[in-house]
Formats: structure tokens, sequence, C-alpha cells
């Protein structure tokens, strides 16, 4: 997942963004410099504790209707990586931020902890996701287009278009009987992970090559 994010510094609140109720405010004396060395402890993999606001199940009970109770239980720090981070904008108070990141990352909480080590607090002021996966903000469609449209079909993609980071390969149709029967087959190809089609173009499966043996992961043909 990739996001832009605005830190607030300054200004802590117990939802860790701006919406929330303040808990305290300082003034904030960080140059650019100072700001961009502090982002190098939050690159890689590090240990975040979730926040009290979020889904996050306890005891069968979400933090988030805790919170709103007034009551704060103990969370467990979990480790999350962060294979981005980079300041896109900083203006004294605020920052934009670029943030590339395993899934269970709070953003919020990486501009809380982001606040706390520069000694003044922080929060986040605005979120926007800008990739899913391997789709990007600027291949989004608008919702109100989608209602407009008369064939909402069009901008369907195609199952493949999620794996377009992997290499594709042809099989033969020989290969194409046994990718279709579940069995694994020798070929000469690296290690590593591939879009399987057949020789017509349909796709077949997501495979991987281990011992110059391709075995599926996951299947896409019609049956």
């Amino acid at each position: 997942k990739t996001y832009e994010a605005v830190i607030r510094l300054g200004l802590t609140t117990d939802t860790e963004d701006t919406s929330g109720t303040t808990l305290e405010e300082k003034e904030v004396h960080v140059s650019e410099t100072e700001f961009l060395e502090i982002l190098s402890q939050f690159r890689g993999k590090i240990m975040q504790v979730p926040p009290m606001y979020s889904a996050l199940k306890i005891n069968g009970q979400k933090l988030v209707d805790l919170a709103r109770q007034g009551k704060t239980v103990e969370r467990q720090p979990r480790e999350i990586e962060v294979f981005e981070l980079e300041c896109l904008e900083f203006s004294g108070e605020t920052a934009r931020l670029r943030v590339r990141c395993s899934k269970g990352t709070y953003i919020r909480t990486l501009c809380k902890d982001i606040g706390e080590a520069l000694g003044c607090g922080g929060c986040m002021a605005q979120l926007r996701r800008v990739q899913a996966g391997e789709y990007t903000i600027e291949e989004s469609v608008p919702l109100q287009v989608l209602l407009e449209a008369e064939n909402p079909e069009i901008y369907l993609r195609p199952v493949d278009s999620m794996f377009r980071n992997y290499p594709e390969v042809i099989l033969s149709p020989k290969q194409e009987k046994c990718c279709r029967n579940g069995a694994a087959f020798s070929i000469q190809l690296d290690a590593g992970t591939y879009r399987c089609y057949s020789k017509d173009g349909e796709f077949l499966s997501l495979s991987k090559v281990e011992d110059g043996n391709l075995s599926t992961i996951k299947s896409f043909f019609d049956v």
C-alpha cells in the first residue's frame, strides 16, 4: 500500500489525527534537516503500537468501541515494514509524506511516533491512498463517472493486471494441459513467479518455478 499523508507537528490528539480531542500543543522548532534525519528511524522493519481508535479487536472487542467509552487497554507492539518514506514538502509545522508500507501499518501512528521522536509531538492532518497493489491513483475512476457511464464494465481490469509486475510465459499445448490438470512440470526458466498464458493468450495461472519445475500458485482459467 502507498499513501500520501500530511503530518501536523506540535499537536497531539487522542485519535492521532486532527479530528480528535487535543491532548497537548507545543511550539515547533524543527528544521527540515532535522525532520529528514528523523525519518531514517522509521524505514524498514519497525515496531508499532496500534492506536486505540482502530478496528483491531482485543478479547473480542474493537479498540475503537473501548476508546469511545473512555477506556484504554494495553496493546502489544507489532512488527510492520516501511519500504519507502519520503518527504515531499516541509513547511515547518507540517510536512507531506509519501509512505509505501506493509499491511497493518497505521499512518496515524507513524505520524504520532515521528512527532514524539522529534520531541514536539505530531498527528496526521491528511491521508490519501495513492496505490493499492499494482493499481495507482492515476488509474482510478471517479465514482460519478462510473455512475453516469452507459457501460461501466468498460472500466473493469482483467484479472492478470493484478500480477503485471511478474514476467509472463507462454506455455506449449503439452505444458498447458499439465497446468490445467494442476500438475507440475519441468521448464527452463529462472526461479521466480510467473504469469502463465496459453498460446491463444488466455490467462491460465500465477505459477512459481523452483528447481526447474513450474507449479501452480492459483489458477484463473475457466473450467
